[in-house]
This record gives structure tokens, sequence and C-alpha cells, in this order.
């Protein structure tokens, strides 16, 4: 089998998540969460806070203000500099709003009044915003008949404009909080040609037919910067009041520590900070040092984030084959710098899942041989160590120690025990603490899955299912690697058909048809017949050629909320990577937990094991 990577399938259990069969563009009435609807915003700088981030959204909009947002919410709206003379009596060239009215004017969205003015501080309605948005997704006075506004707002609600807006009459003042939802919600509106807004501002819908906001934010960020010496001073912001994000973790300025890795958005008012550093001897830059786009240490590659990562791993740069140094990592893992190795010991564990025989460079442009293990480790990546001392074996627990200077040394672990329920917060086990940072991996022959404290939450530990684990200097657990406990290392998906071909002599012919994530996947003819019958199945090995297949246990139920599969007056928790689908003229089509319910479908489930020993709720068929 194949050993997994974590990134990849935390990606697919994402997409997994998302697929749905709805078209493109086709979006769900319910209403976006506000900071989901703020971030965004602000992302695109559509609207932004004042000084302290405060976005004031009881407050009304003028005109001047909501032609601003409008302009800004318009291909290269950013780009909008200040008016050379004075559009109208008054609105001045010195008006703040002076180049966005005059650009919006010039853009047909918006006209003055009859007596050549703009009045910029009149309050504006909900039926002039829609007017606006409406030409802004392409439509004009031609493609309405009857009075002013009731087409308008006949098509607003139409296309669902109106999601999470509080006013609600065409004269109704808006609010900053309703214009924020309607410039939302136009975002992933097709426009009159039948594209999604969002796609001519250069960003795109997701699956489910909503702003893709972890692509956008990445879209939008500027960085990365090294936090060393007055580092701040290089935002080019005040950090007043910023909000600031370290290591997934809602954090504080004072919390950022140097060679720490920065990003930020100006119109979010927002840090984004990594510490994360990987210390060890450059055993290759790919493809090659003319044009660096990776660099490998400990058997892992990393890819290069900034131009100042690939500068100093090009041959016109500091660093070559052989150099002991420090990758300061950013978003995704990936390098934003590299330095001298800096003065800081790094420990891991895991367990070995590989042993090879692997060439490595001595720094003179020769290289040799060595023994080589792959290392699954607690963090969820697998590295690769030279071992010159020790034999280790697949399945051996092994304990890391990088030194400041890039040496590393291995040592064969001792099997740990513990025992103990996992509190319902995944907190501790037993009366034992978890660190707040622990890493957890659960591990299934040569292939492991990191999973998070709340995972784990009111399952029984036995000590069977805890291979090893460690505590900090305040008595908290802060790795620990599991035997096979949650499930979370196998696939889950409907068997669709088995056929048994008898030949007549002492073997049977088997073939097996499974779907596992909207792919299928055949058995033709094999000689071993595993004890199932059409429905929900866990495979355990390669989806190819898998070890096993098991029945998962169905069950009939009567809704979803939330997380929880509804069964009678049981509830079952989902899995984070369930996988739906719909049954339709009989075949099974990708779908989601918000689809399915929204139909109103029967629904079946089907579960591994007790929600106790970690069992989850891994497909949902609804009919």
């Amino acid at each position: 089998m194949k050993l997994k990577s974590i990134l990849a399938a935390g990606t697919a259990a994402a997409l997994l998540v998302g697929m749905l069969v709805l078209p493109a563009g086709a979006r769900s009435a319910t209403v976006p969460a506000q900071q989901e609807v703020t971030q965004v915003v602000n992302a695109l700088g559509i609207m932004v806070g004042d000084s302290q981030g405060n976005m004031q959204l009881d407050r009304t909009v003028t005109r001047a203000e909501f032609i601003t947002m409008a302009v800004k919410a318009s291909p290269n709206g950013d780009q909008v500099g200040e008016a050379s003379t004075s559009p109208y009596p008054d609105v001045p060239y010195t008006h703040w709003a002076a180049g966005f009215v005059e650009a919006g004017v010039a853009a047909g969205l918006i006209t003055g009044y009859s007596d050549g003015t703009f009045r910029p501080s009149n309050q504006i309605t909900l039926a002039e915003g829609v007017t606006i948005v409406l030409q802004l997704l392409g439509y004009s006075n031609e493609d309405f008949s009857g009075a002013y506004p009731t087409p308008q707002m006949a098509l607003y609600h139409s296309l669902k404009l109106d999601r999470g807006l509080k006013a609600q009459n065409s004269s109704d003042v808006l609010t900053r909080y309703d214009a924020m939802y309607l410039f939302y919600n136009m975002l992933s509106t097709n426009t009159k040609s039948g594209t999604p807004y969002i796609n001519s501002l250069g960003h795109s819908l997701n699956a489910a037919g909503e702003v893709d906001l972890v692509a956008l934010i990445n879209g939008v960020m500027d960085g990365p910067l090294v936090a060393t010496g007055n580092w701040q001073s290089s935002i080019p912001f005040s950090l007043s009041g910023v909000t600031v994000t370290r290591d997934g973790e809602a954090s504080s300025l004072s919390k950022v520590q140097e060679y720490d890795v920065v990003y930020w958005c100006q119109s979010m008012r927002t840090l984004w900070v990594y510490s994360d550093k990987v210390v060890g001897t450059i055993q290759a830059i790919t493809p090659n040092t003319a044009a660096p786009t990776a660099v490998t240490i400990g058997g892992h590659s990393y890819e290069l984030d900034s131009a100042a990562a690939v500068y100093a791993l090009s041959d016109l740069g500091t660093y070559d084959l052989g150099d002991t140094v420090s990758l300061l990592l950013g978003r995704q893992g990936k390098v934003a710098a590299v330095t001298d190795p800096i003065a800081t010991t790094s420990e891991r564990c895991g367990v070995v899942t590989k042993v090879t025989r692997e060439s490595y460079s001595d720094g003179y442009h020769s290289s040799y041989t060595a023994d080589t293990i792959t290392l699954l480790a607690t963090d969820g990546n697998s590295y690769n160590y030279e071992c010159t001392t020790h034999t280790y074996e697949v399945g051996d627990l092994v304990g890391v120690n990088i030194a400041a200077d890039g040496t590393v040394s291995l040592k064969r672990l001792q099997a740990a025990k513990l025992s103990g329920k996992v509190s319902s917060d995944g907190s501790k086990i037993g009366s034992t603490p978890l660190a707040d940072s622990v890493e957890i991996l659960d591990v299934y022959e040569n292939s492991g899955t990191r999973v998070f404290a709340s995972r784990l939450a009111g399952i029984n530990l036995t000590q069977d299912m805890v291979s090893y684990y460690t505590m900090n200097g305040s008595g908290e657990i802060d790795r620990l690697i599991l035997n096979d406990v949650t499930g979370d290392n196998y696939s889950y998906g409907l068997l669709t058909r088995m056929d048994v071909l008898p030949s007549g002599g002492l073997i049977n012919y088997y073939t097996y048809v499974y779907d596992v994530g909207g792919t299928t996947y055949t058995l033709p003819n094999i000689t071993t017949g595993f004890p199932v019958s059409t429905g929900g199945v866990m495979i355990k090995g390669d989806l190819t050629n898998p070890d096993k297949i098991y029945n998962l246990t169905k069950v009939t139920a009567t809704s979803i909320s939330g997380n929880q599969l509804i069964a009678s007056n049981r509830s079952y928790t989902m899995a984070d990577n369930v996988v739906v689908y719909e049954y339709r003229n009989g075949s099974y089509y990708l779908s989601s937990a918000q689809r399915v319910q929204e139909k109103g479908l029967s629904l079946t489930g089907w579960y591994d094991k007790a929600e106790s020993n970690g069992g989850r709720i891994r497909i949902v068929v609804a009919k």
C-alpha cells in the first residue's frame, strides 16, 4: 500500500465534502455567515473598516459612499484616482469621492439629478442600490418593462441578491450591513451573459457556487516577510488594532517571534503568521540551481514561495548541496526564506514506513549510498533519514533529534502505553491534559493520518490503542501515536455490484464494482471472496487492489442537523469527509448534506463502528 500524504488526504476530504451537482453559479438560499461576508468584501477592498477595523455596519450609506463601493467592486476599480475636474457642482474635485463619482457616472452606473447636482450626502435606498448592482451585472434599462422599480426589484429577488439583507422595501434606506450583503451576493451571481460576476475580478467560486474564500485571501495576501529587526515598519499600514493569526490560531502582535514568517492584507487589516522551521542539510535543489522551485531536506521536498528563497538557493545565491540551513516555512508549508542554522533544537518522532538504500551528496560533488528510513512523523509529514549506526524495520518507533548545526541523530523508541477516556472537549485523556498544540498520528500498517484532539472526544482509549506518547515540561501530552483508532486511514464508498462466477471446480471468481468519492473501481474476476454485500463499505489498502473490504452498518435516518445524522430519537456524528450521494434513475451522484436536506430526500447512513470507539457516519445516500 502506498503511504498516504496527509496534505493530499485533507485536500481530497475537502473536495469530497464540497462536491455538488449544482451547476456553476447556482447558490443555496442559506444566508452566509457575517464573518465570511465581511472577510470577502474586506479582501476585495469593496468595504473596509475604520483605523481600528470597525465596520460600522449600523450606519446608513450615502450616494457617494455607495458609488465608491460599486466602483471598487468593478474590474480595475482599485485603480481609480483623484478627479482632475469637478464632476458636479456639489462634488468638487477636492471631494473625497470625486474620482469614484466621476468613474461611476462614466461607467453608466449612476447619474446626477435633473437640476445638475449629484447630492452625494443623500442616503441611498434599496431600489437605488439594487439598480446599480444590476448595472454591474450587465443589465440596462432596456431589459426592464413596467414602472420603476418594480421590475428591478423582481429581478433582485429572483437572483437571490436579497440573501441576508435587512432592508425589505424598495424605499428602505440601506445600511452598511445591507450594502455589504448586497455586494457579497452579487459576487456569486451570474451576469447577464451567464458567468459568475466574481470571474470578472479574477477570482472564482467553489463547487457549491459560493465565493472561494481561501483562494480569494491567498490571492490578495502580501508577503512573505521575516520577522527580524524592525520588521513592523515594513507593513504598509498601522498595526494598531490589527487582527493576528499565528499558526492558524487567534493571536496578537506580542506573540510574533523572531524568524516568524508574516503575510498581510491591508484591506482586511490582518496578519497571518507562521512559525514552522526546518533545520538540516540540503540534499537536493530541483529542478536545478539555475531556476530552483523546491529544496529537499531530510528526504522531504519543500516548494519555494518567495523570490528571496529562490535566489538564496540559486547558483547566484548563498547555499548549495551539502550546506546546513534553516528553512522558514510560510503558508501551505512552503519556503518563505532560507537562513543559516538558527540556534534551536528540533525533535520529532514517528513510525518507520519504509527502509531503502539512497544516494547522498558529500558536499564535494561526489556521492555515496546509505541505508535510509522513511519516517511518518506526528506532524503528519514523511521524512527520509540516513542511518549510519543502527538498522530499523518498518513499524519501528523512532525518535529524531536535530541539533542547531543540522546534525541528525536517531534512536529506537520503546512503546509507551496509556489508557483512559478522552474528555468530551478533547482536552485530556483520563486525568492527563493534552497540550494545545498536541500532534496526534493514527497509524494503520504503513499509512497514517494526523488527527486533532477533538476527533478523539469521548473515545475510551485502551493500552493497545496507544503506541507512544511524550509529555512537555508542563506535564501535558504533546505527541501521541495511536494504533488504528479512528478508522480515518481507510477509504469509504458504495459497493454497487458483486458477481460470483463459479468455475466448476474448487475456485470461484468474483467481480466487485465500487464507487469512492465519485470514482468507480472494478475488480474483475479475482479469486478473493470478500464477506460483503452491496451498500456502504470500508476498503483497506490500495483502491485498485485492496487488502480487505468490509460492510458498514446501515441506519435509516430522518434528517441532517449540522454534523449530525438524525435517526428517530438517536443522532450519529458524520465524518468530516463524509461522502453524500443522491440516487437517481439507477445511478449515484455526488451531492452534499445541505442539498439533500433542503430537498427533503429520504436518507440512509452507513457507519463503521460505535462512536465511543471512534466510529463515524462515512456514507450518506439520499433517494
